[in-house]
């Protein structure tokens, strides 16, 4: 079977990379975190018009945005993560004494607001951290390389030769020939990627491990985010992105594979030089 490209995936991919690999390799952190501060917005917002539906409360969807941008930047400057998190949580509680906003749903939408912050904000602030790492720059490509390589793997693998339905109660397009693609992909990406990154030693089993790590946090997230869809009825988060559909779309598995990156390197004993 003949492998088709998403000639409108590719062509986002050809716009955003360069952009995102600048901002990264060349620029200040400061510019990292506004980007990732931008991304985790972006996406946090879709989440909230998925689950919020035709009962949105502008006010909570505020108080989440403000509490994503203040954790990214107590994260960043190694402030007191858990305490914007409770500040967030009250603020969402105690919303409907200035907005006074119909009680009924309150204690769910609040509910929905404060997972919004933690589903989002607290995975992609795990890449300010990776960010931290020695040569944190590099590894922040690095992650964001080998998950795109696995989602590609298995959306093209997945597409061409799928026949045997992985979770079909929650996404019946996810095959175990994408999982395989996927999986294959990531190896040969952790693998060829690891001379981005001479202070850590990653031997052969290191990449084969790390890769197998990264597909199942991968493909968990992926599935986690089709789970949300599906409860509200949605084939996307949004259109923003020509043939990925949604910002949520595109980060949904880099929100489970890049705390296990971080978890990784940091407890793995992987031999660190000049650090």
């Amino acid at each position: 079977m003949a492998l088709r490209l998403d000639l409108q995936r590719v062509y986002t991919a050809l716009v955003l990379a360069p952009l995102i690999y600048v901002v990264i390799r060349y620029l200040p952190p400061l510019a990292f975190i506004t980007l990732l501060s931008a991304v985790g917005a972006t996406a946090l917002y879709e989440f909230y018009r998925l689950l919020f539906r035709e009962r949105t409360n502008r006010a909570l969807i505020g108080i989440g945005l403000v509490t994503l941008a203040t954790l990214f930047a107590s994260v960043y400057w190694q402030g007191p993560s858990m305490e914007v998190l409770f500040l967030g949580a009250a603020a969402t509680l105690i919303a409907p004494l200035i907005t006074r906003e119909n009680l009924q749903h309150h204690l769910i939408d609040s509910a929905v607001t404060l997972f919004g912050v933690i589903y989002i904000g607290v995975a992609l602030s795990y890449l300010i951290l990776v960010r931290a790492l020695p040569q944190g720059e590099l590894l922040v490509l690095f992650i964001l390389l080998v998950t795109w390589a696995t989602d590609t793997g298995a959306y093209y693998m997945g597409k061409t030769f799928g026949r045997h339905q992985l979770a079909p109660a929650i996404s019946p397009k996810k095959t175990v020939e994408g999982l395989l693609g996927g999986l294959t992909f990531a190896m040969i990406a952790v693998y060829v990627c690891r001379a981005w990154i001479p202070y850590y030693d990653l031997s052969l089993m290191s990449c084969f491990s790390l890769g197998g790590l990264l597909t199942i946090a991968g493909v968990a997230g992926d599935l986690a985010e089709s789970a949300l869809k599906r409860s509200a009825g949605a084939k996307d988060s949004s259109r923003l992105l020509p043939g990925h559909g949604g910002m949520l779309d595109r980060i949904d598995s880099l929100l489970f594979t890049t705390p296990a990156f971080y978890y990784y390197v940091r407890y793995s004993g992987i031999p660190i030089y000049g650090s």
